[in-house]
């Protein structure tokens, strides 16, 4: 067995060897985030920490396929330039040390100064998974001790079960406080703890768990407080097409109960999932994902064709997470990303009809941000929509469409590259002929899509050739007036 020391080493050198052919690939992202080369999975330890953004994740610095789990790190001043520090967490003790396992995902807090990560160690014997939370600690930000008294939770409650992952810590009055995921009886749920020194926990009961029709396993869950009320997020396994979920309510800490009464998807496309949540240094709520899916999920067809190219997997763009007044959530993405905008393109007052297709200036870039409004009163159209990362001869093409009578807006895939196929939609809640209004955010394989005054979003990767650019704005069965279209070539935020 090896040091920490030394396999933090390893695990830089194999990095070290490939960055700079992975840097070159065209197909990698300009400004969601994206591990120097190999495999990223959930975001983890997402904190504002002395004045600065700490992004942990998920990492095997050996292959672009998943394999022993490490912490990656970077960190920001804006949300938008990262800075890759060097990897965080090894696997390198018996709780964790494991190919098939490793140091899996969890959260950070300051703990008076200290950078303080939770995470759930994970290895297999005699066939069995054994899931423990332990920790590690950081006096300047950078370099994580793992504490000599790990596992501080060895083992899972009666309520729980050998699924038991994904601490996130948070403090309320003087307790600190650990929400873990875990299932019994294949009824998903949130396990709560509760610690004076991250060290030493009791645990309290169930948070919330499944009725039934909501997952068998809870994944990656988060509690915070958004005004006077509580949210739980959580990702679960086996909940069909469902994949990100939030639920509003309230929270008693006498009891340890949480009670919701608000349900909601955070994201709606193929890729997003594992979502969680930090309070900046603004006072913001803000949420990142992981761009990909697993096995288990209905569409999963592999985890993508970079994979030959040394690295696999993505953050989302940084999301603002607030409550509406009817207590659902709205999503929103940080307004830092504005610093990326370079020429600008505006439209206005455009009749758009079948045959008689807008092609928006600008269409020639694999980074590009769109707002658009379509007026609906007087439309005749039967859907209008948008052919997003075409090629020149139309075989390659990316669908975008939304049905004026059933409010449906649908991604279609099926020819966007070759590899990708489905399609995935959603039922919006606008009503009436109030306009309809896009915000579209393209970074080469990603395509993030918010309305519904944003509290419908939804992700997908796409992978056609660097060359398919092309745009149009469309119609069938009838006219639309497009209100206004502004689109905004985006620089590299690397």
């Amino acid at each position: 067995m090896i040091s920490h020391r030394e396999a933090l080493l390893k695990a830089e050198h194999s990095i070290a060897k490939i960055k700079d052919t992975v840097s070159k690939d065209l197909s990698r992202l300009k400004y969601h985030f994206m591990a120097p080369a190999y495999w990223i999975n959930d975001p983890n330890g997402l904190i504002f920490y002395k004045g600065e953004y700490h992004l942990f994740y998920q990492h095997y610095p050996y292959d672009s396929k998943w394999g022993a789990m490490h912490w990656g790190h970077a960190k920001s001043k804006d949300l938008v330039h990262w800075e890759h520090l060097p990897i965080a967490l090894a696997p390198s003790e018996p709780y964790d040390l494991d190919e098939r396992g490793g140091c899996f995902s969890g959260s950070a807090v300051d703990d008076n100064g200290v950078l303080t990560l939770l995470y759930t160690g994970t290895v297999i014997k005699d066939g069995k998974v054994i899931q423990t939370q332990c920790l590690a600690t950081s006096e300047d930000g950078i370099t994580f001790e793992k504490y000599e008294g790990n596992p501080v939770i060895p083992v899972p409650p009666e309520d729980g079960s050998a699924d038991f992952r994904d601490p996130k810590i948070w403090k309320h009055d003087e307790f600190w406080y650990m929400v873990v995921g875990s299932r019994k009886d294949d009824i998903g749920k949130a396990l709560l703890y509760k610690s004076t020194d991250l060290r030493a926990w009791e645990y309290v009961g169930v948070l919330a768990e499944s009725d039934g029709t909501m997952g068998y396993m809870w994944e990656c869950p988060d509690f915070f407080t958004l005004g006077d009320r509580h949210v739980l997020m959580f990702s679960p396994m086996g909940m069909g097409t469902r994949k990100t979920i939030y639920l509003v309510g309230d929270m008693d800490y006498e009891t340890g109960k949480f009670t919701w009464d608000t349900m909601g998807d955070i994201d709606h496309g193929f890729e997003y999932y594992a979502p969680q949540s930090f309070l900046d240094g603004k006072g913001r709520r803000v949420i990142i994902a992981w761009l990909n899916a697993w096995d288990w999920m209905p569409w999963f067809k592999n985890f993508g064709p970079t994979e030959k190219n040394h690295w696999c997997g993505a953050m989302s763009a940084p999301r603002t997470v607030e409550l509406d007044t009817d207590g659902r959530l709205r999503f929103a993405p940080v307004e830092e990303l504005q610093v990326l905008r370079r020429e600008h393109y505006r439209l206005a007052n455009t009749i758009v009809s079948p045959g008689a297709e807008v092609l928006p200036k600008y269409a020639g870039s694999d980074c590009v941000e769109m707002k658009v409004e379509f007026q609906l009163a007087g439309c005749s159209a039967e859907e209008i929509g948008f052919v997003l990362r075409a090629a020149s001869d139309g075989i390659q093409r990316t669908l975008l469409i939304y049905n004026i009578r059933t409010n449906e807006l649908r991604f279609d895939r099926n020819q966007s590259d070759g590899w990708s196929e489905g399609v995935q939609s959603v039922i919006l809640e606008r009503s009436g002929e109030e306009a309809l209004k896009l915000h579209i955010f393209i970074d080469t394989c990603v395509i993030e899509v918010y309305t519904d005054n944003n509290r419908t979003v939804m992700t997908n990767n796409i992978y056609p050739v660097p060359s398919s650019t092309n745009m149009e704005v469309f119609s069938i069965g009838g006219q639309v007036t497009m209100n206004s279209i502004d689109i905004w070539k985006l620089c590299s935020a690397w």
